[in-house]
This record gives C-alpha cells, sequence and structure tokens, in this order.
C-alpha cells in the first residue's frame, strides 16, 4: 500500500513538472482530451435533460392509462392514414358502454377539445384549448386545484355552464383578482368559473392544464359538432392490472360495441404512454451515437497527444530510469509509474472538459427555461473515458521505458 502511494505520488509530481515545464506542449496535447470528453458529456447531458423532461411530460397523461381514439399513435413517414379515415369516432356511448361492461377498468372518462377565444368583460384570451369532458375526467388526468372546486355529478349530468379554467386563463382574463364566482364567456353564452387548476407550466411538448378551460361535456356536446373533432375515452386501470390484460378486455367489449365480425379488423385504436416512449428511443440512440463520434475524434487526437507527452518524458528521464532499475526498481514499478502519469495528464484534461460542461449547464439554466442536469453517471462517464484514453495511450511509451536496459539507458542519458 506504502509503494502504491509513492508510486502515485511520484507519477503525479513527474507529471505536474512535465506540465510546467512544457506548458504549451502539454496544454495542446490536453486540449483535444478536454474537447473530447465536453463533446461527449455535453450531447449526453442533453440528452438525459431532454429525455427527463420528455418522460416527465410522457408520465403526466398516466403509465396505466388507455386512450380509445379512432387514430392510432405512430411516429414517421409510413403512417397508413387512409386506413383510419373512414373509422368512426369514439362516442360516449362508447363510453358507457366500457363502464358497464369491463370488470378492470379503475375509472374512465371521455374528452373533446376545441380551440376558441375565450372573454371576460373586455379581456380575452385566444386558442384556449376548451375542454368537454365527463364527470370521472380527474379521475384519469393528473391536474390539482389552486381555488375552487370540480365539477359536480348533478353538474356534469345535466349539462350545466360551469367550468374550470388554467392558471394562465385566470391571470389572462382576471389579472390578480378573484376568478372563481365570475362569468366568462365562450361559444357566445356566459359560463361561470367555479375552479383554477395549479400553475404547472408547460411540459417538454408546451402542453399545459395551465391554459385549457374545461367544461361538463353534456353542455359542450350543445355547441360542438362531436363528429367533427377528435373524441377520445380514458381508461385507466385498477391496481394490479397491467396493461396488457385492460387492452385485451378493451378490445373485446369495443369490437362487441362495434359489432364487428371475427376476422374484420378493429375499427378503433387503443394507445398508450409506451408508444410515445418507444418512438423517441430511436432518436435518443442516435444522438448518442452522434456524441460518441464527435468526440471520439477528439479523444483520439487528445490521445495521440497524450502518447506524445510519454513518448517525450521517457527520453527526456532515461538516465533516471538507468538509476532506478540501477538501485534495484523492478520493471512493473517503471511501467505503472509512466502509466500511472499518463492517466494523471489524461485525468486534468477529462476535468477540464468537465468544468466546461458544467460551467456551460448553469448558463444555458438560469437564460433559458430547460434546465441541464449533469448526472452522477455522466461525471463518471467522463473521467472513466479520460482514465481509459490515458491507459491506452500510456501503455506503449510506459512498456518500452520498463524494458530500458539499465546501463543503456545511464549511457544514453549521459
Amino acid at each position: 500500500m506504502f509503494q502504491l502511494l509513492r508510486l502515485i505520488r511520484e507519477s503525479y509530481l513527474f507529471a505536474f513538472q512535465a506540465i510546467i515545464v512544457n506548458r504549451v506542449r502539454t496544454v495542446l496535447s490536453l486540449l483535444g482530451i478536454a474537447i473530447g470528453i465536453f463533446c461527449i458529456i455535453s450531447v449526453f447531458t442533453i440528452f438525459d435533460s431532454m429525455e427527463l423532461s420528455i418522460r416527465k411530460s410522457i408520465d403526466t397523461l398516466g403509465s396505466n392509462v388507455l386512450y380509445i381514439q379512432k387514430w392510432p399513435w405512430s411516429m414517421g413517414n409510413n403512417y397508413p392514414w387512409w386506413k383510419y379515415y373512414q373509422r368512426p369516432e369514439a362516442s360516449l356511448a362508447d363510453m358507457r358502454e366500457i363502464q358497464t361492461r369491463s370488470n378492470l377498468a379503475d375509472a374512465t372518462a371521455f374528452f373533446i377539445q376545441v380551440n376558441k377565444t375565450v372573454k371576460f368583460r373586455s379581456n380575452y384570451v385566444d386558442n384556449v384549448g376548451v375542454m368537454g369532458v365527463s364527470q370521472d375526467f380527474d379521475r384519469v388526468w393528473k391536474f390539482e386545484l389552486a381555488d375552487g372546486r370540480y365539477f359536480s355529478p348533478i353538474e356534469s349530468n345535466s349539462g350545466k355552464n360551469v367550468a374550470i379554467i388554467g392558471a394562465d386563463i385566470a391571470t389572462g382574463l382576471f389579472q390578480e383578482a378573484m376568478a372563481v364566482g365570475q362569468k366568462i364567456k365562450i361559444f357566445g353564452r356566459n359560463i361561470e368559473v367555479i375552479g383554477v387548476t395549479k400553475k404547472e407550466g408547460d411540459d417538454f411538448f408546451g402542453n399545459s392544464n395551465d391554459k385549457v378551460v374545461m367544461l361538463p361535456i353534456s353542455y359542450c356536446r350543445n355547441m360542438v359538432d362531436m363528429n367533427e373533432v377528435g373524441t377520445c375515452i380514458i381508461v385507466k386501470a385498477k391496481p394490479l392490472v397491467s396493461n396488457e390484460q385492460l387492452i385485451d378486455e378493451l378490445t373485446g367489449i369495443m369490437r362487441s360495441i362495434r359489432k364487428l365480425k371475427p376476422a374484420a379488423e378493429d375499427n378503433f385504436a387503443i394507445n398508450e404512454t409506451s408508444i410515445i416512449s418507444k418512438s423517441f428511443d430511436g432518436l435518443f440512440s442516435m444522438i448518442g451515437t452522434v456524441g460518441w463520434i464527435i468526440g471520439g475524434f477528439s479523444l483520439l487526437v487528445g490521445g495521440f497527444g497524450i502518447a506524445n507527452i510519454m513518448f517525450v518524458s521517457v527520453k527526456e528521464r532515461t538516465s533516471i530510469i538507468g538509476i532506478q532499475k540501477a538501485l534495484g526498481a523492478k520493471n512493473y514499478f517503471i511501467l505503472l509509474q509512466f502509466l500511472f502519469e499518463a492517466i494523471f495528464l489524461s485525468l486534468i484534461g477529462g476535468i477540464v472538459g468537465l468544468l466546461i460542461v458544467i460551467i456551460l449547464a448553469v448558463v444555458v439554466s438560469l437564460s433559458t427555461t430547460f434546465h441541464l442536469i449533469i448526472t452522477p453517471g455522466n461525471v463518471f462517464l467522463g473521467i472513466g473515458v479520460s482514465a481509459i484514453i490515458g491507459l491506452i495511450s500510456g501503455i506503449i511509451p510506459a512498456f518500452s521505458a520498463s524494458r530500458l536496459d539499465p546501463v543503456e539507458a545511464m549511457r544514453t542519458g549521459a
């Protein structure tokens, strides 16, 4: 243990001396490692931050929630829209049948959404997402109320003209004034505000409950032709019920409702959030590959720089190596001494690269709404890659130093 600590100390001193004596050469050589680590870790930091933000946004849709719609969720250029165009929209009658027949569903809700202008006296907000929702919508969709209350069963069933509005809508219409109890105008009709959602901010896709108005579907259906808008039935699974089990049950129920023959293709889609996650997996993989390719070239250049420093260091210290061997130093001692030095030099470059990434992350997080998160895994990745590059770059110079003949080394050094 003592010998190992002495070895590390000597390697540190030799490496530090090499940096001081040959500042320009060392800085230029380590710059390749620093740029390489910066490229790799910055790409993975952006990648991890994007992935975390996207998955957080997807999670708000619910991992144990299924969406019955006309259109299946899919990404890519080969989307066969012509197959789905003639499908019927999901209906309130479908939802009620599911509520009656399903044994695995914990809650079922229906909603539609249209964009409208919302007014209060002289104030108005354009392009607001107005949602018509059924009674159990609060059980399948994540949101919290900052003020007021949710729809009562009587209000939902009778189609009363009441609304729950998002935090941004409340601010836009009422500024600092109390929103609950006020009358807003949508579809040219007065609607009473009974609740305001808690401020939550935009998700990665720019969506937010802050920007929507919820109305009872029984009221909204009188203003909107539901055959002309996209409808959706949301079904939440009971605890311990998997999505696969619920999909199987819902498929049977929907086929029965639609009276489809056994050989007929489904004329509905049952979507789940994992479809979105899988669609982004390919993107994340491509970003990671690009990061390794860009950083790999810089690391290759940096590795050659480290190897050059070590070859020069071996040549400059040939006589010292000869003296060490004459005094009984073993080959492995010389080998490890130069390997430690190469790894130490490479780690310096890696740490510089990590510091640049950290500074960049702080600047971006403070100046934009996108937060870059440097994970411990990425820090260890940067340090680990730096150490590996140092090990690979130093192995040949270290091996050549360990094989020097002590007599020849002292004569050459003299």
